[in-house]
This record gives C-alpha cells, structure tokens and sequence, in this order.
C-alpha cells in the first residue's frame, strides 16, 4: 500500500481529512498536512505525527523525518468534495491551460462543485472550471471576517 494510502485510511479512523501528504530528499522527508471541521492545534498535528510513526513502523515505511501540520489559511483545494466543503469562500484558481478569453487565472467566489464542474464568480459572471483541468486551487484568507463579527 503506498504511503498516502495507508495515511488516509489511519486519519480517517482518527476522525482527520487527509488533504496532502508529500515526500521530498529521496522520500526521507515527509509532510503531511491534515485537516478537519473546527480547524487544525498543534495538539492535533502532535497526536497525529506519534500515531503515525507507529502506523509506519508497522507498515515498514521507512523515513527519517516526519512533519505534519494544518494545510494554512489559504489551504489547496484538491478533491471535488473540497469544492463543496468550501462553497461561498474566496478562492485563487490557476488553470492549466487558457480559456477563450486567454485567462488563466480566476478569483471569486465558489459557489460549489457538480459533475466535475467547480463554478466560480468571477466580477459578476458565473465561471464553469472542470476539475480536471485546475492546475492549483487555494482558498483565499479572508483575514477582516473575525473583525467583522
């Protein structure tokens, strides 16, 4: 099983969303960014870095550093069920490749996900993006919302 496998399934019995796991310097460097309803402690990413180096050492994943930590305010969108998740937040799409207007980039509002299609406004218009081609997806920190409470 490869790794973000076997980091997908531990999460999801832990109660976390599994929303990138990479590895760097030959896979000896692993980074693994979690996620759930309410937000990301430091406690969270704690209790996930000892479970899963256990978990790893059962599967006999090997590693010599291991990092796991919240995907940030501007966190990737990456699964369709994240366009959903995040509908009516601000969002930073880069496609990859252009529309009939040559555009490239698109930020605005998501307004959700259906069939493969994330629709974004974008200054007044509905945009429709299919999934498959977004490049890179990111919400967009709204820093004022909490002063706006």
């Amino acid at each position: 099983m490869a790794m973000a496998d076997v980091v997908g399934l531990t999460l999801a019995g832990m109660g976390f969303e599994l929303v990138d796991a990479r590895a760097s310097g030959g896979g000896r460097h692993l980074s693994i960014f979690i996620d759930k309803p309410g937000g990301i402690t430091v406690d969270h990413c704690a209790e996930v870095s000892r479970h899963l180096a256990r978990v790893f050492e059962v599967e006999g994943i090997d590693y010599d550093r291991l990092e796991v930590s919240s995907p940030g305010l501007d966190r990737p969108l990456c699964k369709p069920a994240d366009f959903t998740r995040f509908a009516g937040s601000k969002v930073d799409v880069k496609m990859r490749t252009r529309d009939e207007s040559g555009r490239k980039r698109f930020a605005g509002l998501l307004r959700g996900e259906a069939a493969g299609v994330a629709t974004v406004e974008v200054e007044g218009r509905d945009v429709a993006l299919k999934l498959d081609d977004i490049d890179r997806a990111r919400l967009v920190p709204d820093l004022l919302a909490k002063e706006k409470k």
